[in-house]
Order: C-alpha cells, then structure tokens, then sequence
C-alpha cells in the first residue's frame, strides 16, 4: 500500500542509474521553502523502471482529489513529461531538472552515454564497471554513482537500458501542455545540453529556464532543486 501524500505534492524521478537519495537531497529544501512537500519512489527493477514509474504516477495521482506536480532529473523528467502529456487534468505543473533529449533519443549524449555504461556492467559487472566510470569524476559525482548503481544491482545494466532507448515527449506533444513547468539546465554539461532545456522551453507554452552548473552542483546539491523551482514559480 502507498502512503498517504502531503498536500500540495511533487513526485519526482531520478535519472538514470540514480536512486531516490539524490533527487531528495537535490529538492527537499527547496520545495519545502516553496510550502510543497515530496515524494520520491526508490526505482522499480530493471526492465520495469519506466513502467513501473508511469504506473507509480498514475496510483499516485489516483489517491488525491488535486491534480500532482511531477518531475525529475534528466530521465525522470522524461518520464514525468511523459506522464503529464498524457494526463494534463491531473498534473499541477512540471519540474524538470536537465531534460537530455526530445522525441527518439537517437545520438544523444545521455543516451549513448547510458549505453556505453550498460554494455561494460554487462560485460564486466558491476564493480569493475563502476571503478572505470568513476575514474577521472569528481569525488560527489563518484559518491553518487558509487551508492546508486549498487542499489540497483543486477538490474543496473537493463535499466540503464530502458532509460537510453525510452522516447521523451516530442516537441508538438510538450506544446499541448499547459501546465506551469519549470526547467533547469547546467551549463557545464555535455551530456544533457543546455539547447535541449531552450527547446523544452520553446514548445512549453507556460515555462521559464533557470541555468546553473555542475560546478554548483558539486558544492550544493540543492542548487539544481533551487534552479529548477524558481524556474516553476517563474512559470506560474
């Protein structure tokens, strides 16, 4: 059974091989400071992590009467996009912190960077996986990467999987959403381009960018929770 949920909520999703631990320590104070509270679901199992989070949405959003916020980190703000598109009367706005693609992901960064990560776990397992993807990273980064793919186990390198090959929103499907959304972009990173939160922006018709870095990032989790609620307040 599902616990009872504050009002008003945010449900949001992690991004890929990231867990419920960073997206609460990046929003928590920041939509607490907002007077939202938060829910944040551990990721389902391998093959079932983008079912499984549009189906946790949808029992989410079934037990309240108001419609929910929803959001996420890069691949969860895919999905949260995704489950708004298709149910706008519910959906009170959106968060989205580093949206990395649009439509098919095709060459994306993120997501050739996601398959490259699943094809070495899958070939070398996990923990010789890992000492190779956190080499060079800053330490916060490798901290992160270093509890989350170990939460996911031997489910990391399919659902590392899903994530790379999981349609976001097309442009003309974010542009019949008329929620109030708020999106947030690093400036800094390669891997989930600034030109693609503009573009989410564009076709959005109710949504403000606020950039940040990963610099800030590394210092102050919370900055890219910050970034992305002034955004949605800007928005509203």
């Amino acid at each position: 059974m599902t616990s009872a949920i504050p009002t008003p909520t945010a449900v949001l999703i992690p991004g890929t091989g990231s867990d419920e631990v960073f997206v609460r320590a990046v929003f928590a104070r920041p939509l607490a400071a907002a007077g939202v509270g938060l829910v944040t679901p551990p990721p389902p199992r391998a093959g079932e992590l983008a079912r499984g989070y549009l189906s946790l949405l949808d029992t989410l959003a079934g037990e309240r009467d108001e419609p929910i916020l929803v959001g996420g980190i890069s691949f969860g703000a895919h999905l949260a996009a995704e489950w708004a598109v298709r149910n706008p009367g519910r959906c009170a706005g959106l968060l989205a912190a580093l949206p990395a693609w649009n439509g098919l992901p095709g060459q994306a960064p993120a997501s050739l960077a996601a398959k490259l990560s699943a094809d070495l776990v899958a070939r070398d397992g996990l923990e010789p996986a890992l000492s190779v993807s956190v080499g060079g990273v800053p330490g916060w980064l490798s901290d992160e990467l270093s509890r989350a793919w170990r939460r996911h186990g031997d489910g990391l390198a399919e659902s590392l999987r899903v994530a790379a090959g999981h349609p976001a929103p097309t442009l003309d499907e974010l542009r019949a959403l008329a929620v109030p959304a708020g999106i947030a972009t690093c400036t800094d990173d390669p891997i989930h381009p600034t030109k693609v939160a503009y573009e989410w922006a564009s076709a959005l018709p109710n949504s403000a960018v606020q950039e940040t870095t990963l610099t800030a990032l590394g210092e102050d989790r919370e900055s890219l929770g910050r970034a992305t609620v002034l955004a949605w307040l800007r928005a509203r």
